[in-house]
C-alpha cells in the first residue's frame, strides 16, 4: 500500500491547537486513508501517543532546525515513503511530494509586538517556501485560505480547506468545574500578546466575573499582568480537564489577534457554553450566528448579553458545533493526500 507519513513532532508538547490538529486528525484518518489504499505512519518524539491504526515511528528532535534539514528527510528515505503531511515547513530536499497545512499567517500580518522576533522571522523564512514547494496546502478556514492567496500567490486550486472538528470530549453532559471565587469566565490559549487575554481579563471584571485562563505560558510579561489582575492561571490542560472547565464557565471570552481558525469556539459551543468573540474574520466565520460578536471595546457588554441570552446561545452553539467534526476534515484531507499522489 502506498505510504502516507505525517509529521506528528507536535505530540506531547503543549502545543495547544497544532497539538488538537495532529492528535484528532490522526484519530480519524485510518478509516479514509484505507478505503484510498493509503497506509499510514506518524514520526513523533512521543510513539505512544500515535493512535491506534497508524504506524508509530519515533524519530527524536533536539534542535527542529536539524531535525527537517537531517534527520526527517533521512527517515522518509528509509521508509520509502510516497507523501508526506507537515505543519508550517517542508523538510529540505524532500525526497517525495508533500501536503503542507497552515493554520494560519499572524506572522505576517499583524503587529511585530504581537510575535518574538525571531518566531517571525523563522515564520516567514520557512513557510513561503514550504507552500511554494508543496503539492497541496491545507488551511482550516476560509480566512486563511485568502491570506495565502492574497500574500503568497498561491493558485487558489491548490488549497483544500479542511476546517477542525471537536474532540468528543467536549459535551454539555459531565462534570464541570466551579471556581471557588465564584462564576468565572474563561479564555483559552497560549498566554501571549496575540490571544489578547489582558483584554478578556479587563472585560470579566466589569461584568463582574472572574477570569480562568487555560493555556501554556509564551509571554511570562502577559502571565504576570494577568496574575496581578486577579486571573487565574492553570496552564496547559487534558481535554477531558479542559471540557469540565468548558461546561463550568459562564462564557468563553475570545478576543485573539488574528486567528486562524479559533477551536476554543467550537469546543465552548459544544460544551453548551455561550461564546463571546470579537470580530476576527476567523472567528467569526467558525461562530456564525451562534455567538456575540463585539467590538474589543464592548467586550463587557458582549459577556453581559450571553449571560443574559445564556439559553439561546446555548441551544444555537450546539447546534453550530454539530458542522464541525473531525472525520469529514479526515476525509478531506484524504481527497487531497490522492490528489498530491496522482501530480
Amino acid at each position: 500500500m502506498t505510504l502516507v507519513v505525517v509529521d506528528a513532532d507536535v505530540l506531547g508538547r503543549q502545543r495547544t491547537g497544532d497539538e488538537s490538529y495532529v492528535r484528532n486528525l490522526l484519530g480519524t484518518l485510518p478509516t479514509p486513508a484505507g478505503a484510498a489504499g493509503l497506509r499510514l505512519a506518524a514520526v513523533t518524539r512521543h510513539p505512544e501517543l500515535v493512535p491506534a491504526g497508524v504506524e508509530a515511528i519515533e524519530l527524536p528532535a533536539r534542535v527542529q532546525e536539524l531535525r527537517m534539514a537531517w534527520s526527517l528527510p533521512h527517515a522518509l528515505r528509509r521508509l520509502d515513503a510516497s507523501l508526506v503531511h507537515t505543519q508550517y515547513a517542508l523538510p529540505l530536499r524532500c525526497p517525495c511530494p508533500a501536503v503542507v497545512t497552515v493554520h494560519d499567517l499572524s506572522f505576517e500580518l499583524e503587529d511585530p509586538a504581537l510575535m518574538g522576533r525571531r518566531d517571525r522571522w523563522t515564520f516567514r523564512r520557512v513557510v513561503p517556501r514550504a507552500v511554494r514547494g508543496a503539492a497541496r496546502v491545507l488551511t482550516v478556514s476560509e480566512r486563511t485560505k485568502h491570506d495565502l492567496v492574497d500574500r503568497y500567490r498561491v493558485a487558489p486550486d491548490q488549497i483544500v480547506v479542511t476546517p477542525n472538528g471537536v474532540d468528543p470530549a467536549f459535551g454539555p453532559d459531565g462534570a464541570s468545574y466551579k471556581l471557588q471565587l465564584g462564576p468565572y469566565a474563561l479564555a483559552v490559549g497560549a498566554v501571549q500578546p496575540r490571544k489578547n487575554q489582558l483584554a478578556a481579563l479587563a472585560a470579566a471584571r466589569r461584568a463582574g466575573l472572574e477570569l480562568v485562563v487555560v493555556g501554556p505560558v509564551k509571554d511570562e510579561g502577559v502571565a504576570v499582568a494577568l496574575r496581578e489582575g486577579g486571573a487565574q492561571l492553570v496552564g496547559y490542560v487534558p481535554a477531558e480537564r479542559l471540557a469540565e472547565l468548558y461546561r463550568g464557565a459562564a462564557c468563553l471570552v475570545q478576543a485573539s489577534h488574528h486567528e486562524g481558525f479559533g477551536l476554543p469556539v467550537v469546543e465552548a459551543m459544544a460544551s453548551g457554553t455561550p461564546v463571546v468573540v470579537v470580530p476576527d474574520a476567523a472567528l467569526v466565520e467558525v461562530a456564525g450566528d451562534a455567538a456575540v460578536v463585539v467590538e474589543e471595546s464592548h467586550l463587557a457588554d458582549g459577556i453581559r448579553l450571553a449571560l443574559a441570552d445564556r439559553a439561546r446561545l446555548r441551544d444555537a452553539g450546539l447546534e453550530r458545533a454539530r458542522r464541525f467534526s473531525w472525520e469529514a476534515a479526515a476525509e478531506t484531507t484524504v481527497r487531497a493526500y490522492v490528489e498530491a499522489l496522482a501530480r
